[in-house]
């Protein structure tokens, strides 16, 4: 019984701006301008989609998916990083800290599989244009969506019950930003073997099996606009998914420096601006993608405005 007094914790305290003096002072507004833009931004896509008729099609049925998992992916973090920076405090109490990692790993193992299906269904318009409306009928995108938020959901349930098992020890300093998998496993004292394996095994089938399916779509993707002859049928067909594929290597590219880290680490600094850009920053950038490259966006979005 004195052992587990001695190893309980019920509050965590974030290390990630510690380096930055006066953070709460200079970086409230810059978050609170980016969690703005990003549920604005997000929240338009997803209004204009359901609004105009002419964007009832799969690639924008997942793009609203998109938008609201953006949505729900900076709402997990930002709104505590902001109330810290008021409270000028960086701290979150345990049963916080465990229902934002789950959170935040049901959002991101679900965008990980939605940016798949995303790729699966432009490979689809492209390579298979005589079945397009067969393969993704309704029904089917409707069964895709579903399953992509119960991967993400189950994904993260399994590493948050692993994780409520775990000892700190008194060790409550998280260097990090917010409550996530890989510090927490950090600075715990007991032993993460299982963990480390679990984690492993879901990266492989959960990120790994997303992005070979996604390279897959479009090293297709690319073979078919490769034989198109005419110049303006290549381009027309590399637009219909050029936004896709930014957003694809933006956020693959910070997932796997957020999620697979050297053997040593990052520095606190480093750290904390991977966080930011995976978590905080490519949600913003999203919707802005979509609205400048897409000219349906952009004409729906004239539509509702009366221009």
């Amino acid at each position: 019984m004195g052992v587990r007094n001695e190893t309980l914790v019920v509050e965590f305290v974030f290390l990630g701006f510690s380096g930055i003096p006066n953070s709460h002072f200079y970086l409230f507004l810059p978050f609170l301008a980016i969690y703005l833009i990003t549920v604005l931004g997000n929240l338009t896509i997803f209004i204009l989609i359901q609004l105009d008729s002419s964007l009832h099609t799969p690639m924008y049925y997942f793009l609203s998916h998109l938008s609201s998992l953006d949505i729900c992916f900076s709402s997990v973090t930002v709104p505590k990083i902001l109330l810290n920076f008021l409270l000028q405090r960086q701290t979150i109490t345990y049963n916080q800290c465990l229902a934002q990692m789950f959170f935040l790993l049901s959002f991101t193992g679900t965008e990980t599989t939605l940016l798949a299906v995303m790729a699966y269904d432009r490979y689809a318009a492209i390579c298979r244009p005589l079945h397009y409306s067969r393969l993704m009928n309704t029904k089917v995108c409707t069964l895709l969506a579903f399953a992509t938020w119960a991967w993400g959901f189950l994904d993260a349930a399994l590493h948050t019950a692993l994780s409520s098992n775990l000892l700190f020890c008194g060790v409550n300093q998280i260097q990090h930003i917010f409550c996530d998998l890989p510090p927490l496993m950090k600075i715990s004292c007991s032993n993460t073997h299982i963990n480390e394996i679990v984690v492993r095994i879901a990266s492989l089938f959960v990120g790994g099996g997303a992005f070979l399916v996604t390279v897959l779509s479009y090293c297709f993707i690319l073979s078919s606009i490769l034989k198109i002859r005419s110049t303006v049928g290549k381009r027309k067909a590399f637009s219909t998914c050029a936004s896709h594929l930014i957003v694809v290597i933006i956020y693959f590219g910070n997932a796997v420096l957020n999620y697979n880290p050297p053997r040593n680490g990052y520095s606190l600094e480093t750290d904390t601006l991977i966080s930011t850009m995976f978590c905080i920053i490519t949600p913003m950038l999203n919707p802005l993608i979509y609205s400048l490259r897409n000219k349906e966006v952009k004409g729906a979005l004239r539509k509702v405005l009366g221009s």
